[in-house]
């Protein structure tokens, strides 16, 4: 027969056998979104990603809304590429609105108000990146004569767009585009480029495309506070 001291020490052992045989660790709730800092009363994020089924294009891991700002900077683009920062103008995003491009002739320097867009409602946006003919230096081919006086020099890029076409799909016009219409019309049958590699710096999304272009994004989200002093 079992003493009670017998009995209590063998329920004791049992019950600490018990405890070390519980792995299972407490449920941890994460609060921040990943790859997320604190600044100036905002949540900075670079939680973007690219889709396997559609390689070209980035968009945010969660929904724009009012208010919030996109950052996308460009650190190096080539001559003849465009990275365009579309949204879904339909229920179904069969129609696409261009909200802001860049070029190679409008990035870097020390103003960064054209590399932040602010959102003013909610929607889906997504980015990608074109290569449309290289154009540097041609007229846009008023003059009869080669070296007729009423030629007028055009840039080096397109700068005037269709503002509604169907998505991943940029569309010049003006008379440069006029020009370079047999040009254009082979570039509109090519792909969007292709995402080499994605990357986080920090809050900070760092794209590559092939061939080499970058660009590093971020979304800034004003926190609850900072909305309640904006009021």
């Amino acid at each position: 027969m079992k003493t009670p001291a017998i009995a209590l020490f063998g329920c004791c052992m049992s019950a600490g056998f018990a405890a070390s045989a519980q792995t299972d660790l407490p449920a941890v709730q994460v609060t921040a979104p990943p790859y997320s800092s604190q600044h100036g009363g905002h949540l900075i994020s670079g939680d973007f990603k690219v889709d396997p089924r559609m390689p070209a294009v980035v968009f945010p891991a969660q929904a724009l809304v009012e208010g919030d700002i996109l950052s996308i900077e460009p650190m190096s683009l080539q001559d003849n590429e465009y990275l365009v920062l579309q949204e879904c103008a339909s229920a179904d995003c069969h129609e696409a609105s261009i909200v802001r491009f860049w070029t190679s002739a409008n990035i870097g320097g020390d103003d960064a108000r054209h590399d932040r867009v602010r959102i003013t409602h909610e929607n889906k946006y997504f980015i990608w990146l074109k290569r449309l003919p290289e154009i540097s230096g041609q007229s846009c081919g008023q003059g009869w004569l080669k070296f007729s006086r009423d030629t007028t020099e055009c840039g080096s890029h397109f700068t005037s767009f269709q503002q509604t076409s169907p998505p991943l799909t940029l569309i010049p016009t003006g008379d440069l585009a006029a020009f370079h219409q047999q040009a254009l019309q082979q570039a509109m049958r090519s792909d969007p480029v292709r995402v080499a590699r994605q990357a986080h710096d920090g809050s900070t999304y760092v794209v590559t495309y092939e061939g080499g272009s970058i660009a590093r994004i971020r979304r800034m989200h004003a926190t609850r506070g900072s909305q309640q002093g904006q009021r």
